[in-house]
């Protein structure tokens, strides 16, 4: 059994569903402090550049979680974001493809941060077929405690995972050898960002998963296809 834990992430780049598609259940770590990161915000290519959609945010208070943090709905900024991404995608083969799944993702009722990326990580699993045959759950509702490497070995061990997958940031962190004491294997991702046709050259990867929609459609499936390595050969790779 393979899981993902993974926090929510606006509109996220094709990495995380490349995780998504690896896992058998995919977990939105939704109770974990907010800090600085792409929880609320996404880079857009543009002709002119590279441009960030940002989710604005109510005061945020020291300890708060995503699961607390609000929108500050006073800014107008779904317009905004649609805009950035009208003029970004106007000629691309499958703009409407693209805005459509803004407008889906924008429409459903959000009371967080956490609510608002999870939606927007959702459509774009719907959009390329990678909800089915996976469970999806939210950290907040497991009522595991604890922190750290800990607390995502706990995750796992409750889920009746054999197998972890995360992503590169975790190995400035992550206590292997809990999981080895349990027997739990952890594979980090071995991310190949393939190329994809992408207006605006020289391509990077590393932009809203919107932007493959909108260049590749349905097709773009065939793009989202990294897959990992175990813990110990990707440390070695990465000295």
């Amino acid at each position: 059994m393979r899981i993902v834990i993974s926090q929510p992430m606006y509109f996220p780049w094709v990495g995380l569903l490349e995780q998504l598609r690896l896992s058998d259940i995919f977990v939105h770590y939704d109770d974990v402090q907010f800090a600085r990161g792409f929880y609320n915000r996404v880079e857009v290519k543009t002709k002119d550049g590279m441009r960030w959609m940002t989710v604005p945010l109510q005061k945020v208070r020291r300890g708060n979680h995503l699961t607390e943090i609000v929108p500050d709905n006073s800014k107008n900024w779904r317009d905004e974001h649609r805009r950035i991404l009208s003029s970004a995608y106007a000629k691309a083969p499958f703009y409407e493809d693209m805005m459509d799944l803004f407008d889906r993702a924008s429409c459903i009722p959000a009371e967080s941060i956490a609510d608002i990326s999870r939606a927007s990580t959702m459509v774009l699993a719907e959009y390329f077929g990678l909800d089915k045959g996976r469970a999806f759950i939210n950290s907040s509702t497991l009522g595991v405690s604890g922190t750290s490497s800990r607390r995502l070995l706990d995750i796992c061990l409750h889920l009746g995972g054999t197998e972890y997958i995360t992503g590169h940031g975790a190995q400035n962190y992550l206590d292997h050898s809990l999981f080895e004491e349990k027997r739990i294997a952890v594979e980090y991702m071995n991310y190949l960002c393939r190329p994809y046709p992408q207006a605006h050259p020289p391509f990077t990867p590393y932009v809203t998963s919107l932007d493959l929609v909108a260049n590749c459609g349905r097709d773009g499936l065939q793009y989202i296809c990294s897959g990992t390595l175990r813990w110990k050969e990707f440390l070695d790779e990465s000295k």
